[in-house]
C-alpha cells in the first residue's frame, strides 16, 4: 500500500515539475476552442405538441356492424416512419428546401440533415406527441415543424380509409370470382343432369336404400297379383253355380233390360276419367272392357227376347249379371297387377344392372353438390363481410374515429436550443487541462527524474552509502517564488477569461 501511494506521489510531483506545460497546453486548447464556440452557427429549435383522441363514442355503437381500426397501432405506425424516406421528401417540397438541393448528392446530404434534425417523442398511453426540429434559420425550422403536423395527421387518418378501399376492391374480386365459380359450377350440375337424367338419385336415398324399395315394391305387387288371381277364381266357381237366365211368365209387354243404366254409368267414369289420364290408363282399359261385356250380354238379352213365345219371358239372373261383372272387374285388375308386376321387374332389372355405375354417379353428384355448397358458403360470408366494410367506409368517411388537438402550434423561442455555449466553454479548459497533465505525465516518463533513494535503489542495484542535500541560493529562491507567482497568475488569468466568457454568454450575448 505504502509502495503504490509513493509511486502515485511520485507522479504528481513528475507532472508538478512540468506544470508549464499543463498551463501552456490549457490556455492553447482554451484559445482555440473558445474561438471555435464563438464561431459555431445557432441552431433554432420548433417544435409543436399534438395530442391524439382514440376514444369514440360511435365505437361501441358500431361494435359487429362495422370494423373498428386499431387507431393505436396506426399511429405508432406514422410515428415510426415520420421520418421515411418518401415523408422527407414531402416535407422539402413543402418547405421549400428541395430547391437549395440541384444534385442528387445535395439532396442526399438535405434529406440526411432532415432525418437528424426531426425528433417525435410522445407517450403511447397518454397519446400526447411532441415534434421538434433545429434550423439555423428559425423560420424554416418552424415550417418544418408544420409540414411534420400536416404529414402526421394526414397520414393517420388516410392509412385507414385507404386499407378500407384496398379492402373493399379486394372483397369485390372475390365475389366477382365466386360468382363466376359458382355459374360454371351449376351449368357442370346441369349437364351432369342431363347425362345421368335415368340415373339421378333421387329422395329415395342412395342406390342401396332404392334396390331395396324396388324389391318391396315388387313384392307388394306380386302379392297383390295373387290376391286378384285367387278372387277371379273364386267368383268363376261362384258363377258356374248361378243360371244365366230365369223363365218368368210374360207381363202385358216387353220390359226392356236393366243394363242401360250399368252402361251409362260406366261411360260417364270413363268421361271423367279422361279428364285425366290418356286412354293407355289401366283404369280407362278396364272400364273400357267392361262396357264392352255389358254391351255384349245386352245383345245377347235382347236376342233371346225376341226368340221367346209369346206366354213368357225369360229374365237375366240379377246374380249371374252381378257376378260376371265381378269376374270382368277381377280380369281388369289382374291384367293391372301383370303389368306392373311386370314394369317394376324391367326397373329392378335396369336399376340392378346399373350396379356399376349408380354408385360412381351418386359420388359425382355428391361432389358436384357439396362443391357447389362450399362456393355458396364462401359467397354468403364474403358478401357479409363486404357489407361490413362498407359500413366500415361509411363510418370512417362521416365520422373522425381519431382526433387530432393541436395542444401548442409550432413556435420557436428566440434563445437558440444549440450550442450552449456557457458548458462548451467551461468545458474547453478543463479539456484543455486534462491533455496538459496527460502530455505532462508522457513527458517525464519519456526523461524521468529520481526523487527519493528507492528509485535510485531500483535503477542501479548498488547500494546506498549516503545522500547530499541540496541548498538553494536566496537568488534561486527568489527565482522559484517568482516562477510560482507567475504560474498562479496564469492560471488565475485562464480562470478570470473562462468568468468572462461565462458571463457574456449568459448576459452580454445577443443570443442570451
Amino acid at each position: 500500500m505504502n509502495e503504490a501511494l509513493e509511486q502515485i506521489f511520485g507522479y504528481l510531483r513528475a507532472v508538478w515539475r512540468k506544470r508549464w506545460v499543463v498551463l501552456g497546453t490549457a490556455w492553447l486548447v482554451a484559445l482555440v476552442g473558445w474561438v471555435y464556440v464563438y464561431f459555431l452557427e445557432n441552431r433554432y429549435e420548433a417544435q409543436a405538441r399534438v395530442y391524439v383522441d382514440t376514444q369514440s363514442l360511435l365505437a361501441p355503437l358500431m361494435s359487429g356492424l362495422a370494423v373498428q381500426p386499431n387507431t393505436g397501432q396506426q399511429i405508432a405506425m406514422v410515428t415510426r416512419t415520420l421520418a421515411s424516406r418518401p415523408n422527407l421528401e414531402k416535407v422539402a417540397r413543402m418547405t421549400d428546401l428541395d430547391l437549395r438541393a440541384k444534385t442528387p448528392k445535395q439532396q442526399e446530404i438535405l434529406y440526411n440533415d432532415l432525418a437528424k434534425a426531426i425528433s417525435l417523442a410522445g407517450s403511447d398511453r397518454e397519446n400526447l406527441y411532441t415534434i421538434k426540429y433545429q434550423n439555423t434559420n428559425p423560420d424554416v425550422a418552424k415550417r418544418v415543424v408544420q409540414a411534420l403536423l400536416t404529414i402526421f395527421t394526414e397520414s393517420s387518418l388516410g392509412g385507414a380509409r385507404k386499407n378500407i378501399s384496398t379492402t373493399q376492391k379486394f372483397l369485390e374480386d372475390q365475389l366477382a370470382s365466386y360468382q363466376t365459380k359458382m355459374l360454371e359450377k351449376e351449368k357442370e350440375l346441369e349437364a351432369f343432369k342431363l347425362r345421368n337424367i335415368n340415373s339421378m338419385p333421387g329422395q329415395g336415398g342412395d342406390f342401396y336404400s332404392k334396390l331395396n324399395s324396388m324389391d318391396l315394391a315388387l313384392e307388394q305387387a306380386k302379392l297383390e297379383l295373387d290376391e286378384a288371381s285367387n278372387r277371379k277364381k273364386q267368383l268363376q266357381q261362384q258363377l258356374e253355380d248361378q243360371d244365366e237366365v230365369l223363365s218368368m211368365p210374360a207381363p202385358g209387354g216387353v220390359t226392356s233390360s236393366a243394363l242401360d243404366g250399368r252402361i251409362s254409368a260406366l261411360q260417364s267414369q270413363v268421361d271423367n276419367l279422361r279428364l285425366r289420364y290418356t286412354d293407355l290408363h289401366p283404369e280407362i282399359a278396364r272400364t273400357k272392357q267392361l262396357i264392352d261385356r255389358l254391351l255384349e250380354q245386352k245383345k245377347r238379352e235382347d236376342e233371346e227376347l225376341k226368340a221367346q213365345p209369346q206366354g213368357a219371358i225369360k229374365a237375366q239372373n240379377p246374380v249371374y249379371q252381378q257376378l260376371s261383372v265381378a269376374i270382368a272387374e277381377a280380369d281388369a285388375n289382374e291384367a293391372a297387377m301383370k303389368a306392373r308386376v311386370k314394369q317394376l321387374q324391367g326397373k329392378r332389372n335396369a336399376l340392378f344392372g346399373s350396379a356399376d355405375s349408380i354408385p360412381v354417379i351418386e359420388h359425382d353428384f355428391a361432389q358436384i353438390q357439396r362443391d357447389l355448397g362450399v362456393l355458396k358458403q364462401n359467397y354468403d360470408a364474403l358478401l357479409t363481410r363486404r357489407e361490413t366494410v362498407l359500413m366500415s367506409g361509411e363510418v370512417e368517411s362521416k365520422t373522425d374515429s381519431v382526433e387530432f388537438r393541436v395542444i401548442d402550434p409550432p413556435r420557436v423561442p428566440n434563445k437558440p436550443a444549440w450550442p450552449n455555449r456557457p458548458l462548451f466553454v467551461t468545458a474547453v479548459p478543463l479539456v484543455g487541462i486534462g491533455l496538459g497533465i496527460a502530455l505532462a505525465f508522457l513527458l517525464s516518463q519519456l526523461r524521468p527524474s529520481i526523487d527519493n533513494r528507492r528509485q535510485l535503489l531500483d535503477l542501479t542495484s548498488f547500494p546506498l552509502l549516503g545522500m547530499v542535500s541540496m541548498i538553494q541560493t536566496e537568488q534561486a529562491q527568489s527565482k522559484r517564488r517568482r516562477s510560482n507567482l507567475m504560474y498562479v497568475a496564469g492560471s488565475a488569468a485562464l480562470a478570470m477569461a473562462l468568468l468572462a466568457q461565462i458571463i457574456y454568454y449568459l448576459v452580454l450575448s445577443p443570443a442570451a
